[in-house]
């Protein structure tokens, strides 16, 4: 399947709350080379090669968003964050209200003229959604509705793209191109796809979906920050040279060392990215599930984390796909 058109699919879809189009994209697409199942609003696809180690592959597919907590008799609504919202770049960004049917609205701005300078952005339930619908809107939107950033997919200069829910709907593609490119092929381990809801919400989905499934390894596939101006490059990687791979206390050293052989032995691109302790991703609860399970992190290095413009490289994706699926015919880790 073409690579960037299945991101432009992925990232228009949406995937909070109950409302998950995201999960039945996914499963339309993987299907064809794997055995699905549902699980706590993921899915999980397998590939049963009948040998005794099973390796994990895992990519959150729920994206930061709202819930409608307000609607005033003037229409406006009053929204909370469902994970982290930078409240800096709301003013003017376009959503989507899932009520009855959906509803465009805009979060609204003071104009510089009539603001303050000291003034700050430090409460969401100030800025105010605008739907131009005025005394209908509580008749089409209700307490406990759930609002996306509109989708916007955007190709930028080379294989650059932009758009909303990228983190992580990016580790997703990766994982469907890697059960493609898998198919058919003689495995010396059973692979399993984990593609994890609720992970901006506390890493709630990949907690109880790895609960059950007897994976002996597992490496966790997400987005990191990606190089830009106000950025530390000793915090970040740049974007188009190739994904980063984790290193941190909470990981296997094995598997880690494992990947980054692998990246070496095959010519791949790959950067290092460093973390003192947790990583603030699924490999945080994944590698202490059941009794533990020896984990490591590849991750996409992207711009823009949390917002409706997040930017990736096509490229770091295929990297990311080539080195899984090299780790997988080596079958794992040795000391995994």
């Amino acid at each position: 399947m073409e690579l960037k058109k299945l991101l432009e699919e992925l990232s228009a879809a949406t995937g909070i709350g109950h409302i998950n189009s995201a999960r039945d994209i996914l499963g339309r697409v993987v299907s064809p080379f794997a055995e699905t199942e549902s699980c706590f609003g993921g899915l999980i696809a397998r590939i049963d090669s009948g040998k005794e180690k099973t390796v994990l592959f895992d990519a959150h597919l729920d994206e930061v968003g709202f819930i409608v907590t307000d609607v005033a008799d003037n229409g406006f609504v009053t929204a909370s964050a469902c994970g982290g919202i930078d409240l800096r770049q709301l003013p003017t960004r376009e959503v989507v209200i899932h009520g009855k049917t959906d509803i465009a609205g805009v979060f609204m701005s003071t104009p510089p003229h009539l603001s303050k300078d000291e003034e700050k952005l430090s409460d969401l339930s100030k800025i105010k959604i605008d739907t131009a619908l005025g005394e209908k809107a509580k008749s089409l939107i209700s307490v406990g509705d759930f609002i996306t950033y509109k989708p916007s997919f955007v190709s930028l200069c080379g294989e650059k793209v932009s758009g909303k829910a990228l983190d992580d709907r990016a580790g997703c593609a990766v994982l469907v191109a890697l059960a493609e490119r898998l198919h058919g092929k003689e495995l010396p381990v059973n692979v399993v796809l984990l593609f994890s809801n609720s992970e901006e919400l506390g890493l709630r989905g990949a907690r109880t979906a790895v609960f059950g499934i007897d994976a002996h390894e597992a490496i966790v596939v997400d987005v990191s920050f990606g190089n830009a101006p106000d950025l530390p490059a000793s915090k970040s990687g740049v974007l188009g040279s190739g994904p980063m791979i984790g290193i941190s206390p909470i990981l296997s050293r094995s598997v880690t060392r494992t990947l980054e052989s692998i990246a070496q032995s095959n010519g791949i691109a790959f950067q290092r990215e460093v973390m003192g302790s947790a990583t603030g991703t699924n490999a945080d609860v994944i590698s202490i599930s059941r009794s533990g399970i020896n984990c490591g992190l590849v991750s996409i290095p992207l711009r823009n984390m949390h917002t409706d413009c997040e930017i990736v490289d096509i490229n770091d994706i295929n990297a990311t796909v080539e080195l899984l699926s090299e780790y997988v015919l080596k079958g794992g880790s040795a000391n995994a």
